[in-house]
C-alpha cells in the first residue's frame, strides 16, 4: 500500500464497538471485495470493502473476518482468514500478508489460511444461534453485481437454515458515523493532499486548457503524496457543463470568461475527502459570477454553523433552504410570486439548487450514518451548497468537509484550501 501503516489499535477499538452491539450467541462475517474482471485477463484495480477494512485494517483480496465473542475457545472469538502465498504468487503478484503481518495489521491474534475456513466455520456454527451478515444497507446503494459478500451470505443461508439471520449494517451505520481520532487524522491527511492538488492547478488554468489536463495535474499531485488517487470519479466541468451535477466526461476545452466547477478530492488509506471549488478560467470573475459566487459562499458559511450536536439533517436542510431562497431572491433569480405559487413538494429554490447540502463522509465519500439520528461529536459532514443557472451559462458549487465538535464551532478540515473569490483570483494571477 502507498499509505503509511495504521496503528492496529484503531481496528481493535472498532471491533470492540461492533461486538458490544451483538446479541448473545452470535457470529458475524465480513469479506473482502472481489477483483472484478474487465475482459481477457484484465481486471479493475482492487478496492477493499470498507467494512472489513474498518474492522481489521486488512487491505488485501480474499480475506475474511469472523467475530464470535462467545466462542468457547477464546482464540476463536476473532479470526482472520487470509490468502496463503507461495513462491509463484510472490513472483507474479508480490508478497501477500503472512499470518504474523495480518496480526500486526489488525490486532487479531488468530489467523488462518483461507483453505481452513470451512472446517473452522463448522465448529463455530454449532455454538451460535444468530448469524450477522453484511448486506449493503446504505440509502443510496444500487448495486446489481453479486459480490463476494453476497455469495458468502447465500452459502450461509443454504448450509445453516436453522440459524437466525441478523444484519450487521445497522450497527455499522451507527458506529462508523462517529470517527475515532485516528480516523479524523486520516481524513485530514486526505484533505491536505487535496489542498496540494488544488493549489497546483490554480496557476495552471488558462483559457484553452482542457478539462482532462486539469484532471491529470490533480492525479499527479495526489499520487505524488501517497494517495491512490481520486476518492471518487472527478468532475471538472467548465461552462454550462457545471449544470450537469455528475458531469464526468472532462473532455471540453476551457474558454475565456467561463467558470470551471471542480468536484475533485483525494483519498488516503481508503479514507475520503470531498472538495468542490469553482474558479474562473481567465483568472478573474465577472461581476455577475462573483455576485453568485459570494452568495453560495455565504450560505456555506452559515450552513456550517448549524452542524452541531443535536441537529437533525431534515431540519438542517430546511434551514438551508430558507437561506438559499433569500439569496436567490436577492440575485433576482426568484421573486415573491415564485415563492407564493411554489409546489411544496418541489419548492421554488430547487430550480437552482436541487441537491442536499450535506452528507456523512469518511471511509466512503457518501459514508454511513443514520439520517434520522441527531448529529453527534466527531461525525464528519460535507457542506456543499450550489446555484446552477443554465440560462447564464454557469453553475457554482462550493464544498468543504467539517467535523461536528462536542462544543463550539464545527472544525473545517479544509480551512486552508482557498475559497474566497479574491484569494482565488490572486493565486491564479500570481
Amino acid at each position: 500500500m502507498k499509505y503509511d501503516a495504521i496503528d492496529c489499535q484503531l481496528f481493535i477499538k472498532n471491533r470492540k464497538k461492533f461486538i458490544s452491539k451483538l446479541k448473545p450467541k452470535s457470529i458475524a462475517f465480513f469479506n473482502s471485495n472481489d477483483i472484478y474482471p474487465i475482459s481477457a485477463d484484465s481486471t479493475l484495480p482492487f478496492a477493499q470493502h470498507r467494512d472489513i477494512f474498518y474492522l481489521s485494517g486488512v487491505d488485501q483480496e480474499e480475506s475474511v473476518l469472523f467475530l464470535c465473542p462467545n466462542a468457547s475457545n477464546e482464540a476463536y472469538r476473532e479470526i482472520l482468514f487470509v490468502r496463503e502465498t507461495n513462491a509463484h504468487i510472490a513472483v507474479w503478484e508480490g508478497a501477500k500478508l503472512s499470518k504474523e503481518q495480518a496480526t500486526k495489521t489488525s490486532g487479531v491474534k488468530t489467523v488462518f489460511w483461507l483453505s481452513e475456513l470451512d472446517s473452522v466455520l463448522e465448529k463455530l456454527m454449532t455454538e451460535v444461534e444468530n448469524v450477522y451478515v453484511n448486506i449493503n444497507g446504505h440509502h443510496r446503494a444500487q448495486a446489481e453485481t453479486e459480490t463476494r459478500e453476497d455469495r458468502f451470505i447465500n452459502m450461509i443461508k443454504e448450509k445453516y437454515p436453522n440459524k437466525t439471520i441478523e444484519e450487521s449494517n445497522p450497527i455499522l451505520q451507527s458506529i462508523r458515523s462517529i470517527k475515532e481520532p485516528e480516523e479524523l487524522a486520516l481524513i485530514q491527511k486526505a484533505c491536505d493532499i487535496t489542498e496540494k492538488g488544488f493549489r497546483r492547478i490554480l496557476p495552471f488554468v488558462k483559457p484553452g486548457v482542457w478539462e482532462y489536463e486539469i484532471e491529470a495535474e490533480l492525479i499527479h499531485e495526489f499520487i505524488k503524496n501517497r494517495s491512490k488517487g481520486f476518492a471518487y470519479t472527478p468532475i471538472v466541468a467548465s461552462g454550462n457543463s457545471a449544470n450537469v451535477l455528475h458531469y464526468i466526461e472532462n473532455n471540453q476545452q476551457c474558454k475565456s470568461g467561463d467558470l470551471i466547477l471542480m468536484d475533485v478530492a483525494a483519498e488516503y488509506a481508503n479514507y475520503s475527502s470531498d472538495l468542490t471549488r469553482t474558479i474562473p478560467v481567465s483568472g478573474c470573475f465577472s461581476a455577475r459570477q462573483k455576485e453568485v459566487y459570494n452568495a453560495v459562499n455565504k450560505i456555506k458559511k452559515e450552513a456550517t454553523k448549524l452542524l452541531v450536536p443535536g441537529t437533525i439533517l431534515k431540519t438542517y436542510q430546511e434551514e438551508v433552504a430558507k437561506m438559499m431562497t433569500s439569496e436567490l431572491i436577492a440575485l433576482k433569480l426568484l421573486d415573491k410570486a415564485d415563492i407564493q405559487n411554489e409546489d411544496k413538494e418541489w419548492p421554488a429554490y430547487k430550480k437552482y439548487f436541487m441537491h442536499s447540502t450535506s452528507h456523512h463522509m469518511g471511509l466512503d465519500t457518501h459514508d454511513y450514518g443514520v439520517l434520522t439520528d441527531p448529529m453527534e461529536a466527531n461525525m464528519v459532514f460535507t457542506v456543499e451548497p450550489g446555484i446552477y443557472i443554465p440560462e447564464e451559462g454557469f453553475g457554482i458549487r462550493l464544498e468543504d468537509d467539517v467535523v461536528v465538535q462536542a462544543s463550539g464551532a464545527p472544525f473545517n478540515l479544509m480551512q486552508n484550501i482557498p475559497i474566497e473569490a479574491e484569494e482565488i483570483e490572486e493565486l491564479m494571477n500570481s
